[in-house]
């Protein structure tokens, strides 16, 4: 608390010099020849103009800080925080993270329109890159959002071939700073973190609110995620949309982590490839997440550090959920551990075991779940190409798995793509 109110005292000490200079300026110009006045003039109106700018971005920052402070403060002298979600102290803060995309506007359109209230999902949104039109777009939202901008711009050297890869550095570099900013200076305890190339569900909101409790109470889960690395039309459950897993893999494109976390892994952060670096089971550390049959969210952004990596081949084809599903009503406790474990393990395995020419073939009888099984990555890579699954693995993890499992569906029939019954655990080298 004490250090943000320092920190609102230095932007004041800022904002006091900036009217200092302008009113300093001003007479100052009366000595100079009126020839050089209307040179000067031009010069100040520049400066004041850009020093309008910065005001603004500065008190909407203020306004995010001062609530929280105001928060605390109150729950210091033990008045009434109200409801989980309505304390500001426990909003779910929604960390957007921006470039140089202008379309920026599309992902933040859906933002507003399906948040339930400002209050429980406040939007910071951190600009890198310096791009003028993309910071214009972001500034029109006013205090619909609270706008911070990267403070450091500089090149990143870098020689040989991590040249090309540069990107991910600044990338990474942005990411640490922001995350930072969110968890230790506005203080916030959780956040959903999204990028400026997403579309979201209508029921993203509350997927995550609803998935919270979990995350708090199970250790052994470490984030929530609203995307479905195979959730291709075809290869999902369209009617399952209230169908929700556990998966070893971490998925990303929207997903929701707390401080803890944040304060565990900061100070080892990677100065690039941050999503591949916090799949290793040094930061996983067996923990798993939630992830949903059907994607709450969809990326639009073909064009990026990436080049399209994945988009065409793969990405486009992801199925957006189109359906409000009440997650907050439910009960999700199936989804802990001590509940999850015995009934997938028993589901999976108990499923009867078929070949991929059978599958394939249709030549299996009835419409219940089935088990393929593999017994290598060789292997599964051959299995997962001919059923148009992601076929690559990260620290041994392939995409979606869960105790080495795949789930699927083809042909309107639930899959099991597992390792033996008496599987040992991940293959990491």
């Amino acid at each position: 608390m004490f250090g943000g109110l320092r920190l609102v005292r230095v932007r004041i000490v800022r904002i006091v010099r900036v009217l200092l200079f302008v009113s300093l300026s001003i007479p100052l110009l009366l000595l100079i020849p009126h020839h050089q006045q209307v040179i000067k003039l031009k010069d100040v109106n520049q400066q004041v103009g850009q020093f309008e700018k910065d005001l603004k971005e500065q008190i909407n920052s203020n306004k995010l800080l001062i609530n929280s402070l105001r928060s605390l403060k109150k729950q210091s002298n033990g008045g009434d925080g109200g409801t989980e979600m309505d304390s500001l102290s426990n909003s779910i803060a929604v960390l957007l993270f921006s470039c140089n995309r202008v379309t920026v506007r599309r992902n933040l359109d859906q933002l507003i329109k399906h948040r339930p209230d400002s209050i429980s999902f406040p939007i910071i949104v951190s600009q890198d890159c310096g791009h003028e039109p993309t910071r214009k777009v972001l500034q029109s939202y006013g205090d619909q959002i609270t706008l911070i901008r990267h403070p450091d711009l500089s090149d990143i050297p870098l020689t040989g071939k991590e040249k090309k890869f540069k990107g991910y550095y600044k990338i990474s570099r942005h990411y640490a700073w922001a995350l930072n900013q969110t968890f230790n200076t506005f203080n916030y305890n959780t956040v959903i973190i999204v990028e400026d190339d997403l579309d979201i569900a209508p029921d993203f909101f509350e997927y995550f609110k609803a998935t919270y409790p979990l995350l708090v109470a199970d250790s052994t889960l470490w984030c929530v995620s609203a995307w479905n690395d195979n959730g291709k039309e075809g290869l999902i459950a369209e009617n399952s949309a209230d169908t929700l897993y556990r998966s070893d893999f971490f998925p990303g494109l929207g997903w929701m982590m707390t401080k803890n976390v944040w304060l565990e892994i900061a100070d080892k952060w990677p100065k690039a490839f941050w999503d591949d670096w916090i799949r290793q089971p040094a930061q996983r550390k067996e923990r798993a997440c939630i992830r949903p049959e059907v994607s709450r969210t969809k990326t639009f952004g073909k064009v990026g550090v990436s080049n399209g990596l994945f988009f065409e081949k793969h990405l486009k084809f992801i199925k957006l959920n189109e359906q409000f599903v009440p997650f907050t009503k439910y009960n999700l406790t199936y989804l802990l551990k001590d509940n999850y474990d015995d009934w997938f393990i028993k589901t999976v395995y108990g499923s009867p075991p078929v070949t991929v020419q059978e599958l394939a073939g249709g030549r299996i009888e009835g419409n219940g779940p089935v088990r393929l099984t593999y017994r290598s990555k060789v292997n599964f890579k051959s299995i997962a190409k001919a059923f148009r699954l992601m076929d690559d693995f990260k620290s041994g993890v392939p995409r979606t798995g869960y105790r080495g499992v795949v789930p699927f569906m083809f042909r309107n029939r639930r899959v099991y793509l597992a390792p033996p019954p008496d599987w040992k655990g991940y293959d990491t080298s």
